[in-house]
């Protein structure tokens, strides 16, 4: 072979190498590694999916670095390092939080799931057949649990299997008794398309009934947030009228002990007053 296919040869493979090497640092660059990083919120938020212990190893890195950078920003290098040991609790709340939404978005949808169950058994399907046909229909978190549920099916898993699933993740008293219902009408027999139209109306009812119970109570939740957090929003117009101020009062054994029981009571007083206004379906 002469010298000119070869360079041709080396030439290609020289590009080739070139775009696997940019491919490459596309796929490291900050801003692809960091909606990686992020990417488990969303599949939370979206699917209900537990994030694995690496990703939640991650997460907690980017949290901790976040409220490093803020705290070192707003109050130097020390208040830095303190917000960001609170970096993993941090990203386990918002988590939690995500979780719930879903959860609450799921319970939600409660009704709609038992009345187009009711209607799929009304036109003559078997219960594998309507949990299908209600995951046609549903939308947002009832169309993902319902879609993984008609798959399960799909490949052979029981009915009770698949419900337990639904049950177990939904983590709700409404999917609860509409499981339970299902599960019951299987095993001693009746009506179960009115049943559960009629569970359908009674769960729409007790949900319109927190609804009102949460327009109630709101203004007494929010002044009572307002109340607690204003002890927080005084220590910081007094640091921002005269710097110092909270490192005097710090420097100071009895000022500093009365603070920190004061914040003490205060944290106590939130936790009372979200426990006392939590409406409960």
């Amino acid at each position: 072979m002469t010298a000119a296919p070869l360079a041709g040869a080396a030439a290609a493979i020289a590009v080739a190498a070139l775009w696997e090497s940019v491919a490459a640092a596309e796929a490291l660059a900050p801003a692809h590694w960091l909606e990686r990083t992020l990417a488990p919120l969303s599949a939370v938020a979206r699917g209900g999916r537990e994030p694995s212990t690496p990703e939640r190893r991650r997460l907690a890195l980017v949290g901790a670095a976040t409220l490093v950078a803020g705290g070192w920003l707003l109050a130097g290098p020390v208040a830095g390092l303190a917000c960001g040991a609170g970096g993993p609790f941090a990203v386990t709340a918002l988590l939690r939080a995500r979780q719930r939404r879903y959860r609450a978005e799921l319970e939600r949808a409660a009704p709609a799931v038992a009345r187009a169950i009711a209607d799929a058994l009304g036109a003559g399907h078997s219960i594998g057949t309507a949990l299908s046909e209600a995951a046609d229909g549903a939308s947002g978190a009832a169309a993902v649990e319902l879609t993984a549920i008609a798959a399960a099916l799909a490949l052979g898993t029981p009915a009770e299997a698949a419900l337990e699933q639904l049950r177990t993740r939904a983590g709700s008293r409404a999917f609860d008794t509409l499981c339970a219902a299902i599960l019951l009408q299987r095993e001693a027999g009746g009506d179960l398309a009115t049943l559960l139209r009629e569970l359908a109306a009674a769960q729409e009812q007790a949900a319109r009934l927190a609804d009102d119970a949460r327009a109630v109570t709101a203004q007494a939740r929010f002044t009572g947030l307002v109340v607690g957090m204003l002890p927080a929003g005084a220590a910081a117009l007094a640091e921002l009228a005269r710097p110092g101020t909270l490192g005097e009062i710090a420097a100071v054994p009895i000022a500093a002990w009365m603070a920190l029981f004061a914040l003490v009571l205060q944290f106590a007083a939130l936790v009372a007053i979200r426990r006392l206004a939590r409406v409960i379906a």
